[in-house]
């Protein structure tokens, strides 16, 4: 099966983001048909750039979307606990960077996602499946942390930007 990131299939999936998002759609459509295509364009942008900065300050604060903090590391066998212990600090330290975490932009839509072979690592953790550690090694059960969703804060974010956006003369 195609297991790709495909925009009817959020990796977030649940209802209740579904439902705020639709919510806040059809807040802002009605806002959004007076504006150009180009300027729409440039507040997507800026609407993209602040989720992505919000999601890159959650993911360092080890928090899912429902403020729940993530599940933690497993203990290392005690026979290998100095060997990287450098590792033993915070989670997806290099995932949230901005070269992993991109925004795309239409006049039509903001999508914040990861990119590259980061994708499918994410992918894992926010939904908690099942992958090899290293190539050609074990098979190990990842715990479930949300790396990307929309937080009620998110949400008032958006709300502020395109608030901000409409009042600019």
């Amino acid at each position: 099966p195609d297991r790709r990131w495909h925009p009817d299939r959020h990796p977030a999936g649940n209802h209740r983001m579904s439902e705020d998002l639709q919510r806040l759609e059809a807040w802002v459509a009605p806002l959004l048909q007076r504006l150009k295509p180009a300027e729409r364009n440039r507040l997507a942008r800026k609407v993209g750039t602040a989720l992505r900065r919000a999601q890159q300050r959650r993911i360092a604060a080890q928090h899912n979307p429902d403020g729940s903090p993530f599940a933690p590391r497993r203990a290392a066998p005690p026979r290998r606990a100095k060997a990287g212990r450098i590792k033993r600090g915070a989670m997806f330290v290099k995932i949230r960077q901005a070269r992993h975490l991109r925004v795309r932009v239409t006049p039509n839509e903001v999508a914040v996602c990861f990119t590259g072979r980061v994708s499918r690592i994410a992918l894992v953790h926010q939904e908690g499946r099942s992958d090899t550690v290293a190539k050609g090694g074990l098979k190990h059960t990842y715990a479930r942390r949300k790396l990307l969703g929309f937080s009620p804060a998110d949400e008032q974010l958006v709300r502020d930007l395109i608030l901000d956006h409409l009042r600019e003369p």
